[in-house]
């Protein structure tokens, strides 16, 4: 969880239609609606085109005659890095049809989620009270979240111990979602990304065991990249970043 300190963030970008976004948020705890209330991007503003496909739909064209990456034409899961200092990191995932995005945590991290295009399928755990606060590999987990999204819809946060902490997508069409994860993932700093498998218990509904794949990468996790395309971001050269 976010300490007494603040984080201020300065983020000025200009999209392709001329109109601006201004978001000057202090990331305490206490704040995050700040930077909630703020989070009104489109697909368009940073550089994804949800609807122009100059290929066939699934063609692996990501990129259309626009200059956009094309959501229609992604044909794995792509990734699409925009920035990342120590205190945050921001991105978006594009997913086709069918595809899902395993069950995996974000230890010690606050992550802001917003659905930009598509409908999408999310399952969500939190572990149960009572448990150890350092990164779990197995545990008794309950429910936070089982349902479909569709875009537009408000945008959601996740807490380190609630909300729905460990979760995993799945794509019901193709869909965008746009993150923003504070303090981003290292190896190095205890913030590894961990998969899992869960296993419904049915004498307790809401509840699941979870264990840490054996294998730490899902052998038919494909994740491709592809290059940002939006607006510049305007973060300033200081201390926090």
């Amino acid at each position: 969880m976010f300490s007494g300190r603040s984080l201020n963030i300065y983020i000025f970008v200009t999209d392709v239609k001329g109109k601006s976004f201004h978001m000057d948020c202090k990331m305490e705890k206490s704040k995050i609606q700040m930077l909630y209330d703020a989070y009104t991007f489109e697909a368009v503003d940073v550089g994804i085109d949800e609807f122009r496909l100059d290929g066939s739909p699934g063609s692996g064209e990501v990129m259309n005659s626009n200059g956009l990456i094309s959501g229609q034409g992604v044909s794995e899961i792509t990734y699409i890095h925009i920035y990342e200092c120590d205190q945050f990191s921001m991105g978006i995932f594009c997913l086709p049809a069918r595809r899902t995005f395993p069950l995996h945590d974000h230890p010690g991290m606050t992550v802001l989620s917003k659905l930009l295009y598509g409908s999408v399928c999310i399952k969500a755990y939190d572990w149960v009270r009572g448990e150890t606060c350092s990164p779990r590999t197995n545990g008794l987990a309950g429910t936070a979240i089982d349902g479909i999204f569709n875009a537009p819809c408000e945008p959601s946060v996740l807490f380190p111990r609630s909300g729905g902490n460990i979760h995993s997508f799945t794509a019901l069409t193709p869909c965008a979602i746009l993150d923003v994860l504070s303090p981003p993932y290292s190896d190095d700093l205890g913030r590894p990304s961990t998969y899992f498998l869960d296993f419904p218990i049915p004498s307790l509904p809401g509840y699941a065991w979870l264990e840490e794949r054996e294998v730490k990468l899902p052998c038919d996790l494909v994740v491709k990249g592809a290059p940002y395309l939006g607006p510049p971001l305007d973060v300033p050269d200081d201390d926090l970043c």
